[in-house]
Protein backbone atom coordinates (compact mmCIF):
# COMPACT_ATOMS: atom_id res chain seq x y z
CA UNK A 1 0.00 0.00 0.00
CA UNK A 2 2.63 2.13 0.80
CA UNK A 3 4.52 1.96 -2.91
CA UNK A 4 1.04 2.80 -4.02
CA UNK A 5 0.75 5.82 -2.26
CA UNK A 6 3.92 7.23 -2.91
CA UNK A 7 4.32 6.16 -6.41
CA UNK A 8 0.91 5.53 -8.07
CA UNK A 9 2.53 2.92 -10.71
CA UNK A 10 0.23 0.89 -12.51
CA UNK A 11 2.99 -0.93 -13.79
CA UNK A 12 4.79 -2.46 -10.94
CA UNK A 13 4.34 -5.96 -10.31
CA UNK A 14 3.19 -6.11 -6.37
CA UNK A 15 3.90 -9.26 -5.95
CA UNK A 16 7.66 -8.86 -6.26
CA UNK A 17 6.85 -6.03 -4.26
CA UNK A 18 5.78 -8.06 -1.66
CA UNK A 19 8.53 -10.73 -2.18
CA UNK A 20 11.25 -7.97 -1.49
CA UNK A 21 8.85 -6.73 2.02
CA UNK A 22 8.78 -10.60 3.26
CA UNK A 23 12.90 -11.26 2.37
CA UNK A 24 14.44 -9.42 4.71
CA UNK A 25 12.45 -11.30 7.61
CA UNK A 26 12.79 -14.61 5.64
CA UNK A 27 16.57 -14.66 5.58
CA UNK A 28 17.53 -13.04 8.90
CA UNK A 29 14.59 -14.86 11.19
CA UNK A 30 16.88 -18.53 10.78
CA UNK A 31 19.79 -16.92 12.49
CA UNK A 32 17.81 -15.65 15.66
CA UNK A 33 16.77 -11.83 14.79
CA UNK A 34 18.08 -8.94 12.69
CA UNK A 35 20.84 -9.18 10.84
CA UNK A 36 22.47 -8.39 7.34
CA UNK A 37 19.49 -8.46 5.51
CA UNK A 38 17.96 -5.56 8.07
CA UNK A 39 20.83 -3.04 7.29
CA UNK A 40 20.64 -0.82 4.74
CA UNK A 41 23.58 -1.90 3.08
CA UNK A 42 21.44 -5.55 1.91
CA UNK A 43 18.93 -3.12 0.23
CA UNK A 44 21.41 -1.05 -1.68
CA UNK A 45 23.45 -4.05 -2.36
CA UNK A 46 20.11 -5.76 -3.58
CA UNK A 47 19.06 -2.54 -5.70
CA UNK A 48 22.95 -2.58 -7.10
CA UNK A 49 22.64 -5.86 -8.64
CA UNK A 50 19.31 -5.47 -9.74
CA UNK A 51 20.61 -2.57 -11.39
CA UNK A 52 23.44 -4.22 -13.12
CA UNK A 53 21.99 -7.11 -13.82
CA UNK A 54 19.53 -5.77 -15.81
CA UNK A 55 21.34 -3.37 -17.57
CA UNK A 56 19.93 -2.92 -20.85
CA UNK A 57 16.63 -4.44 -20.10
CA UNK A 58 14.15 -1.71 -19.37
CA UNK A 59 10.78 -4.06 -18.36
CA UNK A 60 13.17 -6.86 -16.48
CA UNK A 61 14.58 -3.46 -14.61
CA UNK A 62 11.23 -1.84 -14.31
CA UNK A 63 9.87 -5.19 -13.15
CA UNK A 64 12.74 -6.46 -10.72
CA UNK A 65 12.81 -3.01 -9.09
CA UNK A 66 9.87 -3.76 -6.87
CA UNK A 67 12.42 -6.46 -4.76
CA UNK A 68 14.48 -4.02 -3.57
CA UNK A 69 11.79 -1.14 -3.26
CA UNK A 70 10.38 -4.09 -0.98
CA UNK A 71 13.33 -4.39 0.75
CA UNK A 72 13.22 -0.52 1.64
CA UNK A 73 9.51 -0.25 2.45
CA UNK A 74 10.36 -3.29 5.06
CA UNK A 75 13.11 -1.55 7.14
CA UNK A 76 11.16 0.99 7.40
CA UNK A 77 7.56 -0.01 8.39
CA UNK A 78 10.13 -2.44 10.61
CA UNK A 79 11.36 0.71 12.41
CA UNK A 80 14.70 -1.04 12.13
CA UNK A 81 16.08 2.86 11.26
CA UNK A 82 15.89 3.04 15.34
CA UNK A 83 18.48 0.57 15.90
CA UNK A 84 21.24 2.33 14.06
CA UNK A 85 24.43 0.33 14.79
CA UNK A 86 22.00 -2.62 12.80
CA UNK A 87 20.63 -0.48 9.96
CA UNK A 88 23.86 1.78 9.16
CA UNK A 89 25.87 -1.80 9.56
CA UNK A 90 28.83 -2.03 8.76
CA UNK A 91 29.32 2.14 8.74
CA UNK A 92 28.83 1.87 12.48
CA UNK A 93 30.96 -1.23 13.24
CA UNK A 94 29.74 -3.78 16.01
CA UNK A 95 28.48 -7.16 15.56
CA UNK A 96 25.10 -8.16 13.94
CA UNK A 97 22.69 -9.33 16.70
CA UNK A 98 19.81 -7.53 17.71
CA UNK A 99 16.73 -9.07 17.96
CA UNK A 100 13.96 -9.00 14.82
CA UNK A 101 12.58 -5.26 15.61
CA UNK A 102 8.49 -6.64 16.47
CA UNK A 103 10.50 -8.87 19.44
CA UNK A 104 11.30 -5.82 21.11
CA UNK A 105 7.82 -3.96 21.46
CA UNK A 106 5.53 -4.51 24.23
CA UNK A 107 2.50 -6.70 23.25
CA UNK A 108 0.16 -3.59 23.17
CA UNK A 109 2.73 -2.49 20.30
CA UNK A 110 2.66 -5.42 18.06
CA UNK A 111 -1.11 -5.83 18.05
CA UNK A 112 -1.86 -1.87 17.51
CA UNK A 113 0.57 -2.75 14.40
CA UNK A 114 -1.04 -5.62 13.59
CA UNK A 115 -4.72 -3.89 13.87
CA UNK A 116 -2.95 -1.24 11.45
CA UNK A 117 -1.57 -4.10 8.84
CA UNK A 118 -5.13 -5.47 8.67
CA UNK A 119 -7.01 -2.16 8.29
CA UNK A 120 -4.46 -1.54 5.78
CA UNK A 121 -5.42 -4.47 3.83
CA UNK A 122 -8.75 -4.62 3.87
CA UNK A 123 -8.33 -0.24 2.41
CA UNK A 124 -6.58 -1.74 -0.25
CA UNK A 125 -8.94 -5.02 -0.95
CA UNK A 126 -11.81 -2.50 -1.04
CA UNK A 127 -9.72 0.61 -3.17
CA UNK A 128 -8.55 -1.82 -5.63
CA UNK A 129 -11.67 -3.75 -6.00
CA UNK A 130 -9.73 -7.60 -5.23
CA UNK A 131 -13.60 -8.98 -3.96
CA UNK A 132 -14.13 -9.13 -7.86
CA UNK A 133 -12.71 -12.32 -9.16
CA UNK A 134 -11.70 -10.92 -12.42
CA UNK A 135 -9.46 -8.35 -10.54
CA UNK A 136 -8.01 -10.38 -8.28
CA UNK A 137 -7.24 -13.34 -10.89
CA UNK A 138 -5.30 -10.24 -12.92
CA UNK A 139 -3.52 -9.30 -9.61
CA UNK A 140 -2.55 -12.83 -9.27
CA UNK A 141 -1.53 -13.44 -12.48
CA UNK A 142 0.13 -10.48 -13.33
CA UNK A 143 0.92 -8.37 -10.33
CA UNK A 144 -0.83 -5.40 -11.04
CA UNK A 145 -3.39 -3.65 -9.63
CA UNK A 146 -6.92 -2.56 -11.51
CA UNK A 147 -7.54 1.05 -12.07
CA UNK A 148 -8.15 2.99 -8.80
CA UNK A 149 -9.64 5.44 -10.35
CA UNK A 150 -12.90 3.49 -11.59
CA UNK A 151 -16.14 3.13 -9.22
CA UNK A 152 -16.09 -0.04 -8.12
Amino acid sequence: MLTWVVFHDPAIDHRVLIAGALLPDAVDAPFGGARIAHTVTASAALLVAVMLATRGRRHARRRWLALPIGTFVHLLADGVWGNAATFWWPFLGGALNARLPWLDRGLAVVVLQEVAGAVAVVWFVRRFRLTDPSARATFVRTGRLPRADRPA
